[in-house]
This record gives C-alpha cells, sequence and structure tokens, in this order.
C-alpha cells in the first residue's frame, strides 16, 4: 500500500475496502494535491486504477458496500471542501490515458482517447499527427473524460461537436458505448439517453458525481486531415491569446462561472467593481474577472464566501444570478448546484 496509515477513525473502513480492492491505496489524503485550485480536505481513500477490469471491479464492490464515491481527472474543475471527502476518490490518471486510431477514410480519421488522458497532451497529439479540429482546446486544462462529461469549450469551440461515441461504466461496472445519436451535449453539459440505461442520464461538472451516475471511460472523435504546421500554427495562436486574458501559473480552476445569455460573465463581474476582490487568499482575478484564484493559502470556504459575494454583488447591480461552471462538492459527496 502507498501512502499514509489509516487514520485512527478508519479501520473498519479499511476492512471493508480492502476486503474487494487488492491494489494500491492513498489513506486519509489531502484533496488539494490532486485540485488546480489546491484546496480541499482529505478523501479516506485515493485509488488510481490502471485498467478497465480494475475500475469495474471497484466501482461493484463500492457499491454492495454502500461507499460513497467521486471521479477525479486532473482536478482543474472541482472545489473540495475543507472538511475533504467521506468515500473513495478514483482519479483516472495514466493507465488509463490511451491513445489510439480505430478508423479513417476519405473524410477524416475516428482517434479513441481514454478518460485519464489530459486534454493538453491530446491536443498536442493532434498538432504532431497533423489532425484539425481541437485547436480551440489548446490551453485548456483538465482530462479528456472531464471535458467530454461537461462539453468544455472556447473560442466558439466545444468538445462536443467532435464526439461520435463514448465509453461508458454504470454503477454496476458494465460497460456501454453510446453512439452520437444518444448523446446530447449542452453548454457545460452532456445527457445520455441510451437504452439499455434507465432514462436520460444528465453528465458535467466532473463527469462522475455520485454512485447513481455514469463514468466516461473514454471518448472517440472525429477529426479531419491537415497540415502539421498549419494545425499548430491555430493552436499556438490560440494558446497566446488565451494566455494574453486569462491568469497564467496562478492556482485556480479556471472560468468560475457559466456565461449567462445576457453577457459574458467576466464582464458582469468586472463591472460590478468585483475585480481584485478578496476573501482571505481567495481573490478575484485582475486580469479575468471570471477566475477566482488561490493567491497563497486560500481555503475552501474562502473561495466559496468570494463565490457568494459576487453572486450577491451581481444579482443585485444586474439582475442577472451567476452559476457556477466549477463542480462544487459537498461533504456528504452531493454536489452544490
Amino acid at each position: 500500500m502507498m501512502g499514509t496509515a489509516p487514520a485512527a477513525d478508519l479501520p473498519a473502513f479499511a476492512a471493508t475496502l480492502q476486503g474487494f480492492w487488492k491494489g494500491e491505496v492513498l489513506w486519509h489524503c489531502p484533496l488539494a494535491h490532486f485540485t488546480t485550485l489546491k484546496v480541499g480536505g482529505p478523501a479516506r481513500a485515493v485509488i488510481m486504477p490502471s485498467r478497465i477490469p480494475e475500475l469495474a471491479l471497484l466501482i461493484k464492490g463500492l457499491r454492495q458496500h454502500d461507499i460513497p464515491w467521486r471521479i477525479m481527472g486532473r482536478g482543474s474543475n472541482i472545489l473540495v471542501p475543507d472538511a475533504g471527502f467521506p468515500g473513495v476518490v478514483i482519479v483516472m490518471g495514466q493507465g488509463l490515458a490511451a491513445i489510439r486510431q480505430v478508423a479513417e477514410d476519405a473524410s477524416g480519421i475516428n482517434v479513441e482517447v481514454e478518460a485519464g488522458c489530459g486534454l493538453a497532451r491530446l491536443v498536442k497529439w493532434t498538432m504532431e499527427q497533423g489532425l484539425s479540429g481541437l485547436e480551440f482546446a489548446a490551453g485548456i486544462p483538465g482530462s479528456v473524460g472531464g471535458t467530454i462529461a461537461m462539453n468544455a469549450g472556447a473560442f466558439s469551440g466545444s468538445v462536443g461537436e467532435h464526439i461520435v461515441a463514448i465509453g461508458l461504466m454504470d454503477d454496476h461496472g458494465d460497460y456501454h458505448i453510446a453512439s452520437r445519436q444518444h448523446c446530447r451535449f449542452s453548454y457545460r453539459g452532456l445527457t445520455i439517453d441510451h437504452p439499455d440505461l434507465p432514462g436520460p442520464k444528465q453528465l458535467g461538472k466532473g463527469g462522475g458525481r455520485c454512485q447513481e451516475e455514469l463514468l466516461v471511460l473514454s471518448g472517440t472523435f472525429r477529426f479531419t486531415r491537415g497540415v502539421q504546421h498549419e494545425v499548430e500554427a491555430r493552436c499556438r495562436a490560440l494558446n497566446s491569446k488565451r494566455k494574453e486574458c486569462q491568469p497564467h501559473g496562478v492556482a485556480s480552476a479556471g472560468s468560475f462561472f457559466k456565461n449567462p445569455a445576457e453577457a459574458p460573465a467576466g464582464r458582469l463581474i468586472d463591472e460590478a467593481g468585483l475585480k481584485g476582490a478578496r476573501v482571505g487568499d481567495a481573490l478575484i482575478s485582475s486580469k479575468h474577472a471570471n477566475f477566482i484564484v488561490n493567491a497563497g493559502a486560500a481555503s475552501a470556504s474562502d473561495i466559496v464566501e468570494l463565490m457568494h459575494l459576487v453572486q450577491e454583488t451581481v444579482w443585485k447591480r444586474s439582475g442577472i444570478r451567476l452559476e457556477p461552471e466549477v463542480d462544487i462538492w459537498e461533504t456528504d459527496g452531493r454536489e452544490r448546484h
């Protein structure tokens, strides 16, 4: 086993978990180590499966023993509470991060990408292969699984526009393939309506929220053949544009609020005079008002308090209620909306 020893209140939990999971475990592990905001208390256990059968076995055991669990990729779009998480956090990492070509015809190429692959790595791979379609995603952090589930996007492009199929796992550990006709992408969300699943399932905000949700295991992307140096030039240009207008090299979760129909969230926050507003070490970026950054030792509660300040101030000024784009975990494993 890896990591720290179980805390004093964890022996029974550890014994139950080790009854069906024989792999490595990080016990009582601070989730701040796994999030780009660098905040979050400990999970009882963090597990990083390296193969799909391992993940299926783990999911089945967690369900059987009614252990709460959550999926995490690169931790780039989540806010974990200071109290942590009272169950198992499954980190989709390098062991589930393959990129493989699965089909090609005169009009394009299909590429299957596992959920643990970093989006930045996939964009780099498409540049090297001269494949066009993901240029808009240059500089977007996070894992492929999370970006599919939340339909990440920028510069008028979105991940969902390039998906032809999604590999899924349900809470029984069973595998399903959702073709494009079963997928309804929306702004920062995805609904799966599959005949083998009970009713439409909404994903988003991290991609694997609780036991009743589906897990995104992979996505099959459709790309077109381009000229390698032209694809690379577009990626670099958009990444440079992102760096010019967004904070870089600081701890953040990316854009914090969804853009309402009336105006971009950053503009509304800026017009409300909130650039530079601060609660503890949680700070509204002076470079882009829709970024809350950790300026040093911010707590999750600092960030939530600053979020509420933004929502209340913008509401009073404009009558628009900003909704967080970031997945805010509750201590009992639920999400805050």
